[in-house]
């Protein structure tokens, strides 16, 4: 084993750049050393191996943050990032695979920075879904000029990454979009758009809406009780013992209860459910 890695790392304070030199400096392990260690921590549980895989690959960790630049984002974040997908990998590596933990790693480490990507690039997340997810990280490289996509550039794009044009197009219109201010800003520049908060109304407060949602309650709870005196003594209490307590009657104990069996109380249930909504609909 090299010596210098049984060395306890420490991580710099100070500047990124002293912490990717850092990095650097920690020698990169053979194909045996790597393995011998994997298999220590599988078996053992050894967390002190389960360290120098995770330390002899920082490196790697912070080439491939380098990689999502121009996302806007703080390179620190993204190898921080990048290094939680590091340690998932390292946990889940499996020696007896025969491939090197970097090949397995890269698609941990490369999920993590991508999902924080899709966090932090803007207020509201742009992609949700598989398709989106792969234009989003694929529609800027796709871009052989400026401006917006032509209409065959729209229907090349959308067979060579396998999704539809209209996921396409509306990836796009995101990726063009701005997160605007609810409040907007404080000048008075007749050059600058209106602020949501400007045109978008909240009624929910609204006292005429709150005593008509409350009389529409009301009148909902009393046509319900009504509909209930209607119904038969049994029929009644299979309703009350199944859906207005809060301790519930299963079927079985309904059916021992009234000397019948459970598919009988599931039809008298049902029936009475029927009769229910017949009756708050005909007074409706």
């Amino acid at each position: 084993m090299s010596k210098s890695l049984q060395l306890q790392f420490a991580v710099p304070s100070g500047s990124l750049e002293s912490y990717l030199q850092a990095a650097r400096n920690i020698p990169i392990l053979s194909a045996e050393e790597e393995h011998d260690l994997a298999v220590q921590l599988q078996e053992n549980g050894d967390l002190e191996a389960a360290q120098k895989l995770v330390l002899s690959h920082l490196r790697f960790v912070a080439h491939i943050a380098r990689s999502y630049n121009g996302y806007g984002l703080a390179l620190a974040d993204l190898v921080q990032e990048g290094n939680i997908g590091l340690m998932k990998a390292v946990k889940r590596f499996d020696p007896t695979v025969g491939v090197r933990l970097i090949s397995f790693a890269v698609y941990w480490i490369r999920a993590e920075i991508h999902e924080f990507i899709l966090r932090n690039w803007r207020i509201v997340k742009v992609a949700t879904t598989k398709a989106q997810r792969k234009l989003f990280f694929n529609l800027r490289s796709q871009k052989k000029q400026l401006g917006w996509f032509n209409d065959d550039e729209v229907s090349s794009v959308a067979d060579e990454l396998g999704v539809k044009r209209s996921d396409v197009l509306e990836m796009e219109k995101r990726l063009s979009g701005m997160d605007i201010g609810f409040d907007g800003p404080d000048d008075n520049d007749d050059n600058i758009l209106p602020a949501p908060a400007n045109y978008l109304e909240d009624n929910s407060l609204e006292p005429s809406q709150l005593i008509e949602q409350s009389d529409w309650s009301k009148n909902q709870e009393t046509r319900l009780y009504s509909a209930l005196k209607d119904l038969d003594e049994r029929s009644r209490d299979i309703l009350q013992q199944r859906w207005l307590t809060e301790n519930k009657s299963t079927l079985h104990q309904l059916a021992d209860k009234y000397d019948v069996s459970a598919e009988r109380i599931r039809q008298l249930e049902n029936n009475a459910i029927k009769k229910l909504r017949h009756a708050i609909g005909e007074a409706a």
